[in-house]
């Protein structure tokens, strides 16, 4: 007796049979899904259950809010190019901003119209609704990202009143700000109202994603808050000479994660928001006026009167014309006057302490060109009154000096012989 051998097909996984299958089976899907789609349009049926007027008037409802909206968008342009002109710059916008969601609007509006007339079985009607929905939705949200523009220049406003340029740098970052604002609340109203999903899991779910997000950026997020800190604080602008941790420059820009000096070499260098805020920074450019202390000494032979006439004549420098206007407050004449007095007997010299005050803060080389005609003024005064400047030194008095006689006295040496005795 024979034993049967039953052949057994083996197909494997990727081979040419089971690739000839999924296409017809995705195929066969496909041809289902259309059916179905089909079926419950019902284009025939949809054809029958109404009248050729009832489509004129669809079609004539489109073709009028298409036309209502392009003269529209003709209308507000108009007048917001008026406005603008007379300097509303705000209403201009508000207006001219209409213009394209406003014909959208009236598109949607005159579509509703033309579909409510129509005999249309439930599902069509649904559908047309939620698509009405969704074009006067989109209309909405699109005139307000638009409308965001105005933030920007209301702060341009401000600045030109206030002469800030940080707030020039915020402009543009709160309008982005508030137009990635404005998408994420249609994103979530069109799919809460339009495609009816449950947004609170999506929120929860945003916040986990959220919280590990925050965990793992700590250190940008800091940056992050820093620069909200500049902006609000305002520690210093953009175009300030500031000084952070032995870097002294100008702030060059504001970013949202670092701030970057020039130096006056030339150097760009990034500082991190975060240190900035937590660290201190000192700001050049908000001082008063830039101060000058210098101390000159003269020396010991010069005399009480010499001393006077030199302070007489650094004074007498800072009050006059060429030299008051930069070192006085002409609004108020005891603010920060200069200081000449002779203050103090060194080692070497007699010494006068200077204290004056430029302005503006602004002029820095301007200040270290009036410094040098100022010394070049002082020394040629001295030079003219025979007033000497001192320096380190160490003075001999000898003998024969005609300014400072000294007595010697020979001592007769008894032990020395006769003829090498000292005056003998």
């Amino acid at each position: 007796m024979r034993t049967g051998i039953v052949p057994i097909k083996i197909v494997l996984a990727g081979s040419a049979a089971t690739q000839s299958a999924a296409p017809k089976h995705h195929h066969h899907d496909l041809h289902t899904l259309y059916g179905q789609v089909m079926h419950v349009l019902n284009f025939h049926r949809l054809f029958m259950a109404n009248h050729w007027y009832n489509w004129l008037i669809l079609l004539g409802a489109i073709f009028l809010g298409a036309a209502i909206g392009r003269a529209l968008i003709a209308s507000l342009n108009a007048v917001g190019g008026r406005l603008e002109k007379r300097g509303w710059h705000v209403q201009a916008v508000l207006i001219e901003s209409l213009a394209k969601p406003a014909n959208l609007a009236v598109f949607s509006i005159s579509l509703l119209v033309g579909l409510g007339q129509l005999h249309l079985n439930s599902v069509l009607r649904y559908a047309g609704g939620k698509m009405v929905v969704l074009l006067i939705a989109i209309s909405v949200f699109w005139y307000l990202y638009n409308v965001v523009e105005t933030v920007e220049i209301a702060l341009k406003g401000f600045i030109q009143r206030h002469e800030t340029p940080l707030t020039e740098q915020m402009g543009p970052i709160i309008r982005k700000t508030l137009r990635v604002i404005v998408a994420l609340f249609a994103v979530l109203f069109i799919a809460q109202n339009v495609f009816d999903r449950d947004i609170g899991s999506w929120l929860a779910g945003l916040g986990i994603a959220g919280l590990a997000v925050s965990l793992a950026a700590q250190d940008s997020l800091k940056n992050l808050f820093g620069s909200l800190t500049i902006f609000m604080d305002r520690p210093f602008l953009t175009g300030q000479r500031v000084t952070y941790q032995g870097f002294t420059g100008a702030v060059e820009d504001i970013g949202f994660r670092s701030t970057r000096l020039r130096l006056f070499d030339g150097t760009l260098v990034s500082v991190p928001n975060s240190d900035i805020v937590s660290g201190s920074v000192q700001n050049l450019s908000a001082r008063p006026f830039l101060r000058r202390f210098i101390t000159l000494g003269i020396t010991y032979d010069a005399g009480a009167e010499k001393v006077q006439q030199a302070v007489k004549i650094i004074r007498d420098l800072l009050e006059s014309d060429v030299f008051r206007g930069p070192v006085h407050n002409a609004d108020d004449p005891d603010d920060n006057p200069p200081r000449v007095y002779f203050n103090d007997f060194a080692a070497d010299s007699l010494n006068i302490t200077i204290y004056y005050y430029y302005r503006p803060v602004s002029d820095y080389w301007g200040f270290v060109d009036f410094n040098q005609r100022f010394n070049l003024a002082v020394m040629e005064a001295f030079e003219k009154a025979g007033i000497e400047f001192a320096f380190t030194s160490r003075t001999v008095y000898l003998a024969g000096d005609p300014k400072r006689k000294l007595p010697v006295y020979l001592i007769k040496d008894e032990a020395a012989p006769p003829g090498e005795q000292a005056g003998g």
